[in-house]
C-alpha cells in the first residue's frame, strides 16, 4: 500500500507540473487528458500528501519533546494529541480511499451484463440488473452511456455494454463482478412454478488514455451491417464494427451507433478496458500468494448474489447479507447492499494494515 501510494503521489505531481507546461496548455487534446488524471486521483494523493506532513509534524513535536527548552516540551506536549488525532482521521480516510486497490478512485467504469442459463427468463433479468444500476446511477449523478446492446423480442438483453463515468464509480461498483441468479415464476410460466435464471455482470476500470497504447495494427477490424432484435430495424451500411485484439484474442463489437466512426470509437474504448483488466487479473495471479479479499475477486464464475422474488429477498452470498427489500433495492436503490460490502471490505483493510504509531 505504502508504494502504491507513494507513486500516486508521484504521479500527481508530476501531472501538477503539466498543467501549468506551456507546451502542453497549447495542446488541447493532451490537456484533457492530463486534467482528468489529475482530478482522478487528486483525493487520494492530497490525502497521502496530507498524511506524509502530519507524520512530520509528529516527529517534529516529539523531537521538542527530548531537548531540553522547557517552553518547547509544553508546546509540543499541547500539540501531539490533536496532530495525532488528526492524523488518524487521514489514515482512516486513506483506508476508504483505498478500499479495491489501485484502481479504486476510477472515475469511469465499462459495466457489462450477459443473460446466462435461462433463455429468455435469463435475457429479462439481465434487463432488470440494467435497470438498477441505471437506476442507482441516475441517484449518484453519474453519467450512463450504451456501448452495446443485443436486445430479445420479448425486450430483455443478451448482453448490453454500459460506460459509467462519475465521483467514486469503481469503488461502489467493483464488487458487482460476478454471477447473478434469480429465482421467480416467469409470466409464461402457466403452473406458478419458480424458475431460476442467471446472469453475469463485469465491471471493468477505464484506464486513461496514456494507460493503454493501442495502434491500429494490433487489432483486426471488421465491418458489417447492424441490426435489431429479430432482423428488424436493419441498417442497410456496415455501421457496426468488430475488433479482435490479435495478441489476447479478445473480441469486442459495437453497433448501437447509426455511425461507424461512433462504433469504432466506442469498441477502442471497451477493448482497452478488457485488455486493462486482461493485464490485470495476470498481475493479480502472479501476486496471488497475497491476501484475497472475500469480496474482491472480481471472478465471473463466482455466485456472488441471488434475488428471490416470491420472497422479496436479495442475498449477497460473499458476505452473508440478506435483505428482504427486492423490489426496492431493482428500482435502484442499492445502498445497503453497496454500503454492506464495502464496510466489509473497510473492515478487512483495518486488519491488515492496523494502526499508525
Amino acid at each position: 500500500m505504502h508504494q502504491m501510494l507513494e507513486e500516486k503521489l508521484r504521479r500527481f505531481e508530476e501531472l501538477e507540473r503539466q498543467l501549468v507546461d506551456p507546451e502542453v496548455l497549447q495542446d488541447s487534446s493532451k490537456l484533457v487528458d492530463v486534467a482528468r488524471e489529475h482530478g482522478s486521483i487528486a483525493k487520494l494523493a492530497t490525502c497521502y500528501r496530507n498524511f506524509r506532513q502530519m507524520n512530520a509534524q509528529i516527529l517534529e513535536a516529539k523531537e521538542m519533546l527530548t531537548g531540553n527548552d522547557p517552553e518547547l516540551k509544553e508546546l509540543a506536549e499541547l500539540e501531539l494529541p490533536e496532530l495525532k488525532e488528526r492524523r488518524e482521521g487521514l489514515w482512516n480516510e486513506l483506508l476508504d480511499l483505498t478500499i479495491g486497490g489501485e484502481d479504486a478512485n476510477r472515475t469511469r467504469v465499462i459495466l457489462e451484463i450477459r443473460a446466462g442459463t435461462g433463455g429468455d427468463e435469463a435475457a429479462l433479468f439481465a434487463r432488470d440488473l440494467y435497470d438498477m444500476y441505471k437506476h442507482y446511477a441516475e441517484k449518484k449523478g453519474w453519467k450512463v452511456e450504451v456501448m452495446d446492446l443485443n436486445a430479445t423480442e420479448l425486450g430483455g438483453f443478451k448482453e448490453i455494454v454500459l460506460g459509467i463515468e462519475g465521483e467514486g464509480v469503481f469503488r461502489e461498483l467493483q464488487y458487482e463482478s460476478g454471477g447473478h441468479r434469480v429465482q421467480r415464476v416467469p409470466e409464461t410460466e402457466a403452473k406458478g412454478r419458480i424458475h431460476t435464471s442467471a446472469a453475469t455482470v463485469a465491471v471493468m476500470p477505464e484506464p486513461e488514455e496514456v494507460e493503454i497504447e493501442l495502434k491500429p495494427e494490433d487489432y483486426r477490424l471488421d465491418k458489417f451491417c447492424s441490426s435489431g432484435p429479430g432482423g428488424q430495424h436493419v441498417n442497410k451500411t456496415e455501421s457496426a464494427v468488430r475488433l479482435t485484439h490479435l495478441e489476447t484474442g479478445i473480441v469486442v463489437q459495437c453497433q448501437d451507433e447509426k455511425s461507424q466512426h461512433k462504433n469504432l470509437a466506442k469498441a477502442l474504448r471497451v477493448l482497452k478496458s478488457r485488455l486493462y483488466d486482461h493485464f490485470r487479473e495476470i498481475e493479480a495471479a502472479k501476486r496471488s500468494d497475497d491476501r484475497k479479499s472475500k469480496v474482491g475477486s472480481g471472478d465471473r464464475s463466482q455466485r456472488i448474489r441471488t434475488y428471490n422474488f416470491p420472497e422479496n429477498r436479495v442475498t449477497d452470498h460473499r458476505i452473508n447479507l440478506t435483505l428482504y427489500k427486492l423490489d426496492s433495492i431493482l428500482a435502484g436503490n442499492m445502498e445497503p447492499l453497496i454500503d454492506g460490502l464495502l464496510e466489509y471490505e473497510r473492515q478487512e483493510q483495518r486488519m491488515a494494515f492496523g494502526t499508525v504509531d
